[in-house]
C-alpha cells in the first residue's frame, strides 16, 4: 500500500474517494438483493421441475407396472435429437434459456405392440423434456449462486475495507493538519513575543 500523504490535496482526494464509495455501495447492495431474489426464483423453478419428474416416475410405476415384466423392446423408442439453448441477461448475469427441445419417436407398429406402449412413449418423451429442463435450471441456479458470491464480495470490499480505510485516512490527515496549524499558531506567537522583546530592548 502506498504511504499516506499528509497534505490538503491528499485529504481532498480521500474525501472524493469516500464519497464515490458511499455513492456506489447502495446500488451494489441493491444488485446483490436482486441477484439473490433471482437465485431464489431459479431454485423454486428447479424444485418444481424435480417434483414433476418424481411425480411422472411415480405415475409410470403405478399406471404401467407391466414395464418391469415386459418382453416388449422399448430401448431407443424415444430419443432426444436436439436442444436449442439461448441466453438471457438477468441482473447482469448471462443465463441459459431453453428455447426448443426436439424429441424423436422411433416408428413402431401400432397394431403389433400392446396398447400401453403408446402411453409409455408419451411418458418417456415427457420425461426426456423434463430432464433437459431440469439440467438448464440447475445451470441457472449455479450461475446465479456464483453471481451472488461475486457481488457479495464487492459489497464487503466497499463496506468493510474501502470505506473504513478512507475514513481512517481522512481522520489521520485531519489530525495531522490540525496539529500543523496549531504548531504554526504557537510558532507565530513565539516569534511575535521575540520580535516584541527585541523591539523593547
Amino acid at each position: 500500500m502506498a504511504k499516506l500523504q499528509l497534505s490538503k490535496s491528499a485529504l481532498a482526494k480521500e474525501q472524493k474517494s469516500l464519497r464515490t464509495y458511499q455513492r456506489f455501495l447502495p446500488s451494489l447492495d441493491l444488485k446483490r438483493q436482486q441477484v439473490m431474489a433471482e437465485k431464489a426464483k431459479a431454485e423454486r423453478a428447479l424444485a418444481e421441475r424435480r417434483r414433476e419428474i418424481e411425480a411422472l416416475r411415480k405415475e409410470a410405476g403405478e399406471t404401467l407396472p407391466m414395464l418391469a415384466l415386459s418382453e416388449v423392446e422399448l430401448t431407443g423408442l424415444v430419443k432426444l435429437t436436439g436442444v436449442k439453448i439461448g441466453s438471457e441477461n438477468v441482473v447482469g448475469t448471462h443465463l441459459p434459456r431453453l428455447e426448443d427441445i426436439e424429441v424423436e419417436v422411433r416408428p413402431y407398429a401400432y397394431l403389433g405392440r400392446p396398447p400401453w406402449v403408446d402411453r409409455t412413449v408419451e411418458m418417456l418423451r415427457k420425461m426426456l423434456e423434463l430432464r433437459v429442463r431440469a439440467q438448464v435450471e440447475e445451470r441457472r441456479v449455479a450461475l446465479l449462486a456464483q453471481a451472488v458470491k461475486t457481488v457479495t464480495q464487492r459489497v464487503n470490499l466497499f463496506d468493510k475495507v474501502l470505506i473504513p480505510e478512507a475514513q481512517g485516512s481522512i481522520k489521520r490527515i485531519q489530525i495531522y493538519l490540525s496539529d500543523m496549524e496549531t504548531a504554526a499558531v504557537v510558532r507565530s506567537k513565539i516569534a511575535k513575543k521575540k520580535h516584541a522583546a527585541a523591539g523593547a530592548a
